[in-house]
Formats: C-alpha cells, structure tokens, sequence
C-alpha cells in the first residue's frame, strides 16, 4: 500500500504493516521534485519502486502539478511509460 506521509515529505510504500521504501519529494515554486527513491534490501526486485513512482505520478496528475524527476529511478521510469512524459516539465 502506497501512501503520501505529507510530514515527512515522501511517499512510502508498506508491506505487512512495515515501511518498505519510500520516495522522497520537495515542493518548490508548484513543481513536485522526485529526488530519491529507496526500497529495503529485502524487498528488492519486487516492483516496489516502480509502485511508488506510479503513485507519485498518479498524484501529480491528478492535482495538475508540474514534475521534475531529480531522482534517476523515476527518471527512468518516466522513459519506460510515455504516459508520464506530458506531465513532466
């Protein structure tokens, strides 16, 4: 499950009731900036990184907010999905 933690500033992703990997975000001039993205060792190769990039995504759609992918994961994702590309600026 993928949540916005507004106070820590990220999005994070949780199995079993525990933190799983995150995906922190700084709000500057109305542009969403995606710097880093980490997932616990042991869910590695799991997909969750690419969820939390998503959601982020999603997220920023849906509120109409610029994106710019500081972080070289989201960065990429965002070249696998060319959904994504319009948003970005």
């Amino acid at each position: 499950m993928v949540t916005n933690n507004e106070a820590e500033s990220r999005y994070e992703i949780h199995v079993d009731g525990a933190l799983a990997g995150f995906l922190e975000y700084r709000t500057v001039g109305g542009v969403l900036a995606l710097v880093h993205t980490e997932v616990d060792d042991a869910y590695a190769g799991q997909g969750l990184g690419g969820k939390l990039a998503k959601y982020a995504l999603d997220d920023a759609m849906a509120r109409d907010v610029k994106i710019s992918p500081l972080c070289p994961f989201v960065a990429k994702y965002i070249d696998k999905h060319p959904e994504y590309r319009v948003t970005v600026r």
